[in-house]
């Protein structure tokens, strides 16, 4: 295909994309209540410890927050909802140049990062009202604790982003080894690092007494770093059986 062809190409698959992130906005808009209410539930949890619904609220602090609100609402879940459309879209563009292996390697990538995406996004919704209600703690006793709105949203968003990206973080290790960038040998001696990052945000994502969601989480993160490692010396194993083959054989005295 020539230049121009592919700027057509291009422009197409960006107007069928652009056209399922309008509509799945649209969809995301009208159900941005349920979504509302599944997020400020741990904002309940708290008013109800502290025995005083007038203390602890969502507050919208402008006149258009409210809007504004499920504007950004409707943009990161119309992302979501359209995300089958436009990753296909990508991806239907790209694929003529990649090579069959390439083909492979990608479609490996995004089957195994995709669930751990939502996985890993799962379990911070898991531990977010653990969060809240350990941050609430440090409220002074009959002080009111307003959440602004735009701000509760931000710090939910970006939990469930780290804690997903932090569940794929495993996928790229092996990528890394695949574009043999990092061995899986370099991979396991990270190990000791691994260990105290995933122990210490499962301490800080769970409450204090809770002892056995704290290291049933520290242990997801370790089984997938270790998983990481185990996959990645296996492929490097398999590299040098292939190169062994490929050298020619030592001359003979």
């Amino acid at each position: 295909m020539s230049l121009g062809a592919h700027l057509v190409e291009l422009k197409k698959r960006a107007i069928i994309s652009a056209i399922a992130l309008v509509v799945g906005m649209i969809v995301a808009f009208v159900i941005t209540d349920p979504v509302i209410t599944l997020i400020t539930e741990p904002i309940r949890l708290v008013a109800e410890e502290r025995g005083d619904q007038s203390q602890v609220e969502l507050m919208f602090s402008t006149v258009s927050s409210g809007f504004d609100l499920r504007l950004r609402m409707s943009i990161a879940i119309g992302l979501l909802l359209s995300a089958p459309i436009w990753i296909w879209q990508a991806w239907a563009f790209i694929v003529p140049g990649l090579t069959r292996k390439e083909i492979r390697y990608t479609i490996g990538f995004v089957a195994a990062a995709v669930p751990l995406f939502f996985l890993g996004a799962a379990t911070g919704l898991f531990v977010m009202p653990n969060i809240v209600k350990l941050m609430a703690g440090f409220v002074p006793e009959g002080a009111a604790a307003f959440y602004d709105a735009s701000y509760y949203y931000d710090f939910v968003f970006k939990l469930l982003l780290f804690v997903g990206v932090a569940y794929v973080l495993p996928v790229f290790l092996v990528a890394l080894n695949l574009a043999g960038i990092m061995s899986g040998k370099a991979i396991l001696k990270g190990w000791r690092v691994a260990i105290i990052v995933s122990v210490v945000f499962a301490a800080i994502a769970t409450p204090p007494a809770d002892v056995a969601t704290t290291f049933l989480l520290a242990a997801i993160m370790m089984v997938l770093f270790f998983s990481a490692a185990g996959i990645s010396m296996l492929f490097d194993r398999r590299r040098r059986k292939r190169d062994a083959k490929l050298l020619p054989p030592e001359p003979s005295a």
